[in-house]
């Protein structure tokens, strides 16, 4: 493989690997109905790839909601611990079609992958997935101060990897996470609905069938 085109790759957690985005819209709409309100579809969308402190901001100004710090701190810790419920039993079946394969193919071919996720569940999640074996450095909400669009989740996973970000590919479903794989400089793959993806460079709807040789016909696309 050409060096030039790319010497990593780091995923998102969430829509990518696993569909635990529908746990999180479930966990954040029962804490809202506590609340006395309720979330839609559209209002999930500003959820996603953002932490759980900002989630929650958004999602008490989406109920014109407003909560001491202390009440804050025990919703938090509500939204979780529903969300925890709901992805208890979750394995390796849970994996998002062609993900492992494609981890598997990575790994074949010596190219480095990280985990990029705002998710302080991600280590627990990908070791219940049974993947941790796949990656070489996890960066997670634990281990950033700040939530995308801020590229710091991907230029620690890209220091992990002691790659430079300019050769990475980063995979994301959401804009968010797009928009801070650009700041931090790396190549995105929009994985998912191109409409919603349309600032990625690359788009695919699935890893189903997806390889590197795929990913590599479209660096070198991308590089003309």
């Amino acid at each position: 493989m050409e060096k030039t085109l790319f010497e990593g790759c780091i995923f998102d957690l969430d829509g990518v690997i696993v569909d635990t985005a529908r746990y999180h819209f479930m966990s954040w709409n029962k804490l809202a109905r506590n609340l006395g309100f309720e979330l839609n579809e559209e209002d999930n969308e500003q959820l996603k790839g953002i932490s759980r402190a900002d989630s929650l901001e958004i999602v008490l100004k989406l109920g014109n909601y407003t909560l001491p710090q202390k009440e804050k701190i025990k919703c938090l810790k509500s939204k979780n611990d529903y969300y925890l419920e709901y992805v208890d039993k979750l394995g390796n079946k849970d994996t998002l079609p062609g993900v492992e394969d494609f981890l598997i193919e990575l790994n074949k071919r010596s190219i480095k992958t990280a985990l990029g996720s705002a998710s302080k569940n991600a280590r627990g999640l990908i070791d219940r997935l049974d993947l941790t074996k796949y990656f070489h450095a996890i960066v997670d909400g634990t281990d950033v101060q700040k939530s995308k669009p801020d590229p710091e989740v991907f230029i620690k996973g890209a220091y992990l990897l002691k790659i430079d970000p300019k050769q990475i590919v980063i995979f994301e479903d959401a804009q968010k996470g797009i928009a801070a794989a650009h700041a931090a400089g790396c190549t995105v793959v929009g994985v998912g609905d191109p409409k919603s993806l349309q600032a990625a460079d690359i788009n695919i709807k699935t890893f189903k069938n997806y390889t590197v040789d795929d990913l590599v016909r479209s660096m070198t696309e991308l590089a003309v």
